[in-house]
C-alpha cells in the first residue's frame, strides 16, 4: 500500500475527522427527529438523473456523497419506523437500539466466536437466555442471532434434518418432509426448496389455525420421513396462532422435531394480555423470533434458539484447518449454530435497549399494540361499509371495504402514500383483496388509524 493511499484510508487526518463528524451529525439528526416523513420510492431513471454517477476514480468526496444520500437516496426509501407505516411487518427500533447500532459498527466487533468476541457473545447470550426463559424453554437452551426469519427457519430445519438422520442411521425413508400449515410463512417453503425436501401443507379451517388432527394425519402418512413439524405463533398475514399446545401433545405419541416460527408474533408472549395463547411453546425443539419486528431492534436480527443447542452445533459447525483452534474448543461460538460463519453481533442493539429500558417497558409497548388492534377492530365493525376478515388475534387487523376490487384498494393505497398520510399496501386472502394494518410501533395512535379509515368513505 503506497503512502498516499494509506494516509487517505487509515490515518486520522482532518479529512477523516470531517467525514466522521458529517456522518455522526446526520445520524444525530435522523435519530432525534420527531417528524421524519414517510417518503416514497421513485424511478431508476429519476435517481440517475438526480444523483449522477457516484462511483468514480477520484471519488465525489464525503460531503457530496452524504448530501446525495440524505437528499436523493434516503427520500426514495419509505421510512419503516414511521408510526403510519402499517404494511408487511414494520420496524420500530428504540432510540437506544438505533444509537448502539452505530457503536457496533464503530467498534470493529466480530461475533462469530468466543475467542474473538467473548464480551459481545456473552451479552447476546444473555438476551437469548432471557428470551428462552420467557418462552418456557430449559435453562441450557441457546442459539444465535441470524439475519432474519428466513435464515432462522432454514437453520433450524437443517438441524432438525441432521437430528433425524442421526436417529435413523442408514435407514433413510425416501424424501424428507416438513409438515406445516397451509398458511405457514413462505420462508418454510423456501427453506424446503433450498434443502431439496418436500412440504406437506396441512389444510386449516376458516380461522387458519393448524390443529393436531391435521398434524397427526400428516405424521401417520409420512412417518419417519418427517424431519420437523412447523407451527406458527403469529402468522404474518393475520397474526394467527396455531394450536401449539395441541400439537405439542402429539410428541407423547410421535417422535418429531417441533419448530416454532414466531418471527413476528412470538414476542407477544412478553405481554400478560396474550401469554396464555402460546401454551405449548415450552415443548419446542427450536424457535425463532425477529427482534427487528416486535422487539424494537434495527434490521436485521432473528433470534434462533434450540432446546438442545448441541443439536444445532452438530449440524452447523464448519470444519477447516484454519478453524481448528475454534472447532476444537468447547467455548460458545455463535457461528456453530446456524448456516453462517462470518457474522456481526447483531443482537447487541437489542441487548443495549433491554439493558437501558428494562423488560417491563417492552411488555407495556407490546401490550399497547395489542390493545390498539382490538380498539380499531371494534371501530371497523362499527362502520357499515367495512368488514373484519377475522377478529384480530395479536396486532394485525385485516378488513374489507364493501364494493371495492383490487384496483380500488391500490388507488386508495397510492393516494395515502402520495399524500404522505400512511403506508398501507393492499393485501388479499383466498383471492379476495383487502386492507391490512400491522401495528407494532408504540407511537401509532388510534386517531392515526381512524384517519386512515375515514379516507375509505
Amino acid at each position: 500500500m503506497n503512502d498516499d493511499l494509506h494516509s487517505r484510508m487509515h490515518v486520522v487526518s482532518d479529512e477523516t475527522r470531517n467525514l466522521v463528524n458529517l456522518v455522526l451529525d446526520y445520524s444525530r439528526r435522523r435519530t432525534l427527529a420527531v417528524d421524519t416523513p414517510l417518503d416514497h420510492p421513485t424511478t431508476e431513471s429519476e435517481l440517475k438523473r438526480l444523483a449522477g454517477p457516484t462511483i468514480t476514480e477520484e471519488g465525489v468526496g464525503s460531503s457530496r456523497a452524504l448530501a446525495i444520500f440524505e437528499h436523493i437516496f434516503a427520500p426514495a426509501c419509505i421510512t419503516t419506523d414511521h408510526p403510519k407505516y402499517l404494511s408487511f411487518i414494520p420496524s420500530a427500533p428504540t432510540k437506544a437500539a438505533v444509537a448502539f447500532d452505530l457503536v457496533v459498527s464503530a467498534s470493529a466487533l466480530y461475533g462469530g466466536s468466543w475467542l474473538e468476541g467473548a464480551g459481545v457473545v456473552h451479552a447476546e447470550n444473555e438476551v437469548l437466555a432471557w428470551l428462552a426463559g420467557e418462552f418456557g424453554l430449559p435453562t441450557d437452551a441457546g442459539g444465535v442471532f441470524v439475519q432474519g426469519g428466513t435464515v432462522g427457519n432454514l437453520s433450524a430445519l437443517v438441524a432438525a434434518r441432521n437430528a433425524q438422520k442421526a436417529k435413523l442411521g442408514d435407514a433413510k425413508p425416501g424424501r424428507w418432509v416438513i409438515v406445516c400449515s397451509a398458511e405457514a410463512h413462505s420462508s418454510v417453503a423456501s427453506a424446503a426448496e433450498v434443502m431439496d425436501v418436500d412440504v406437506a401443507p396441512v389444510p386449516t379451517g376458516d380461522d387458519g389455525i393448524l390443529r393436531p388432527d391435521g398434524v397427526r394425519a400428516a405424521l401417520d402418512e409420512h412417518g419417519e420421513a418427517v424431519i420437523a413439524v412447523v407451527a406458527t405463533s403469529g402468522t404474518t398475514n393475520f397474526g394467527t396462532i396455531d394450536d401449539i399446545a395441541g400439537i405439542a401433545t402429539l410428541k407423547e405419541e410421535y417422535d418429531f422435531w417441533l419448530h416454532i416460527d414466531g418471527a413476528y408474533g412470538l414476542a407477544a408472549m412478553l405481554s400478560p394480555l396474550v401469554r396464555h395463547k402460546f401454551a405449548g411453546v415450552e415443548s419446542a425443539d427450536s424457535v425463532i423470533v425477529d427482534p427487528h419486528k416486535w422487539l424494537f431492534a434495527p434490521f436485521d436480527a432473528c433470534a434462533l434458539i434450540y432446546r438442545a443447542p448441541t443439536l444445532g452445533r452438530r449440524a452447523h459447525t464448519q470444519r477447516a484447518e484454519y478453524l481448528d483452534t475454534l472447532t476444537d474448543s468447547q467455548e460458545w461460538s455463535p457461528s456453530d449454530y446456524a448456516i453462517q460463519l462470518t457474522r456481526r453481533p447483531r443482537g447487541l442493539p437489542l441487548w443495549y435497549s433491554l439493558a437501558s429500558y428494562g423488560a417491563e417497558t417492552y411488555r407495556e409497548a407490546i401490550g399497547n399494540s395489542i390493545d390498539l388492534a382490538m380498539q380499531i377492530g371494534t371501530e371497523i365493525k362499527r362502520r357499515p361499509n367495512l368488514r373484519l376478515v377475522r377478529e384480530p388475534e395479536l396486532s394485525v387487523v385485516v378488513f374489507e371495504r364493501d364494493g371495492w376490487d383490487r384496483e380500488d384498494y391500490q388507488q386508495w393505497s397510492d393516494r395515502l402514500l402520495e399524500d404522505q398520510r400512511a403506508f398501507v399496501v393492499p393485501s388479499s386472502h383466498q383471492g379476495r383483496p383487502n386492507a391490512r394494518f400491522a401495528i407494532v410501533n408504540p407511537l401509532t395512535t388510534f386517531e392515526d388509524l381512524v384517519d386512515i379509515l375515514d379516507t375509505m368513505e
